[in-house]
């Protein structure tokens, strides 16, 4: 097999495949689908519409409890299972755990300056020149066409490598044309590289960086919603745990009022009472209805807001589920070392990870435009191979004995004068780097200032619990006094009624003083950074890579 064929062969096949790994990347983006355009009418933004209710029907008023009725179905659901139902559904999470995905393919658009990039080129044309003769002026014809492949190679230290293989035929009618046609190819090697301005790895890198920064600062304000939408799941829970205890108080006291309603009954009927001690039992019975309406409205709002958090499938906000807290408040005292906390906070908030990450993205900002305050020197280097022939075939001989050489090197220089817009960007990198050193002492003083007020809280909720208990304990004992007096007819309703009212208001403050000191609890692990409990909380990015291809 000759020579000739074998370098013609060679060079087909490499044209070839180029051709085909650049068409392949083109045809990603061909698409017969144009933009869906979106029409709304304009009334939809000018008009605005009323809301018609319609008067209810008067109905039959029915018992508080119906035997025949079917109970609601009950979910009893743990503090533990609560966070991971929200972990795992909550769409305020399920919206922030995609920025984390979005920032990490910005790092990879950014580290995709650096991928190969092929080139093709080629074109005919043909021309007539006019030319001047001794007699007349005559035309020159020149019949042209060219083609050519490359691949360009970008470089970290800011600079490009370029390799170009290129292949040419021209036929000329000139009489000093001594191939006609004749055939030209070159093989080139050029490399561009930036001396000051763009030049070394930490300047051809820095968007890089930036975009990695920005990524880690995605991960902690993503951890940091993490951790405020898990803290607002304790909170509604112990929220609902408390209004369904007072629930339970204010069916309770119905209970009482109603029985209080039967004795005193009983007692005018004996004529032992006068008419008026009915009326007054009767009208606390009616007062106990009211704060039971009340009670279970509070239960359903709550209730609602813990399924809206939760976001489980067949437990959505319509449905008639009842959601039962099957974890109770253990109220422990804790002795709160006020500096080990403050020194927890400092190191866990993702707030202060945030400022230490930004304050790195400025210290690079600040060297990045140091570098492009310097004046812009480009050496250009370029070595040719240079291949002619009266066929293709001589053209590629003559090219792969590298007879013919070019050897090319060159500078530019660029010098802006004053260079005032690069100072300016650098005054403004160092003017920002400095507050944020500011913003980071700032935010230090607040954390401390929220730890501390949410370990006073604490302490307060506890004194809290503490003495709503024992007020309870106390009206407890006066209203059972008051009614033995009432049933050995020694006292009236109103005293009873009152020492109820007061038995009932003190359940209701010991209720929500405990659930008041979970909820401290609480807001003092998200001031330190942290969570209650002993599991551990693991989160993970909703999107992957790949998963919209």
């Amino acid at each position: 097999m000759s020579r000739r064929f074998l370098h013609r062969r060679h060079l087909t096949t490499v044209t070839l495949g180029l051709a085909l790994i650049s068409l392949g990347g083109c045809l990603d983006y061909l698409s017969t689908d144009g933009p869906q355009k979106v029409r709304i009418e304009p009334e939809r933004f000018h008009h605005v519409e009323t809301l018609e209710l319609k008067e209810a029907r008067e109905q039959q008023a029915e018992p508080i409890t119906d035997a025949n009725e079917a109970p609601a179905e009950e979910i009893a659901l743990t503090l533990e299972q609560c966070r991971a139902l929200t972990l795992g559904n909550n769409l305020d999470l399920k919206v922030q755990l995609i920025n984390p995905a979005v920032a990490a393919e910005r790092v990879n658009q950014e580290r995709a300056k650096y991928e190969l990039a092929f080139t093709a080129s080629g074109g005919y044309g043909k021309t007539d020149t006019p030319q001047p003769s001794t007699l007349d002026i005559s035309g020159s014809n020149v019949d042209y066409s060219y083609s050519g492949l490359g691949v360009n190679v970008p470089l970290r230290t800011g600079g490009t490598v370029t390799f170009d293989i290129t292949d040419n035929r021209t036929k000329t009618d000139s009489i000093y044309s001594t191939f006609n046609p004749s055939y030209g190819s070159d093989i080139a090697l050029s490399l561009s590289q930036p001396l000051l301005r763009n030049a070394g790895r930490s300047a051809s890198t820095y968007s890089i960086h930036i975009a990695e920064y920005d990524r880690q600062i995605t991960d902690a304000r993503t951890k940091l919603e993490v951790i405020r939408v898990l803290a607002e799941v304790d909170k509604v829970y112990w929220r609902l745990y408390a209004a369904r205890m007072e629930l339970d108080v204010r069916k309770t006291q119905y209970d009482l009022a109603q029985k209080l309603y039967e004795q005193a009954l009983r007692f005018v009927n004996a004529g032992d009472k006068p008419q008026v001690e009915v009326v007054r039992t009767e009208a606390g019975v009616a007062q106990q209805l009211e704060a039971i309406i009340l009670a279970e409205n509070s239960v359903r709002d709550r209730e609602r807001d813990l399924k809206r958090t939760l976001n489980k499938r067949g437990l959505g906000m319509q449905t008639p589920t009842v959601v039962v807290p099957a974890t109770v408040p253990d109220p422990v005292r804790y002795d709160l070392e006020r500096l080990h906390l403050v020194a927890v906070a400092i190191d866990n908030r993702m707030e202060m990870l945030e400022l230490e990450l930004q304050i790195a993205q400025d210290v690079a900002t600040t060297d990045f435009m140091k570098n492009q305050a310097l004046p812009l020197v480009t050496m250009d280097y370029r070595y040719n191979i240079n291949g002619l022939g009266p066929t293709r075939d001589d053209s590629l001989d003559l090219l792969f004995d590298k007879r013919f050489e070019d050897h090319r090197i060159g500078f530019q220089l660029f010098v802006p004068l004053g260079n005032e817009a690069a100072k300016s960007q650098m005054q403004q990198a160092l003017y920002l780097r400095r507050q944020r050193l500011a913003s980071r002492d700032s935010r230090q003083a607040l954390i401390e200032f929220e730890v501390l007020n949410a370990i006073d809280q604490v302490e307060a909720n506890w004194q809290r619990v503490l003495a709503s208990r024992q007020r309870a304990i106390l009206d407890g004992r006066l209203f059972g006094a008051e009614q033995r007096q009432f049933e050995l007819g020694l006292g009236i309703s109103t005293d009873v009624l009152q020492a109820q009212a007061n038995f009932a208001d003190a359940q209701s403050r010991e209720i929500l003083a405990l659930a008041e000191y979970q909820i401290s609890l609480i807001d003092l692990a998200y001031a330190t950074g942290t969570l209650l409990g002993a599991a551990k909380v693991q989160w993970e990015p909703l999107a992957s890579p790949g998963d919209f291809q």
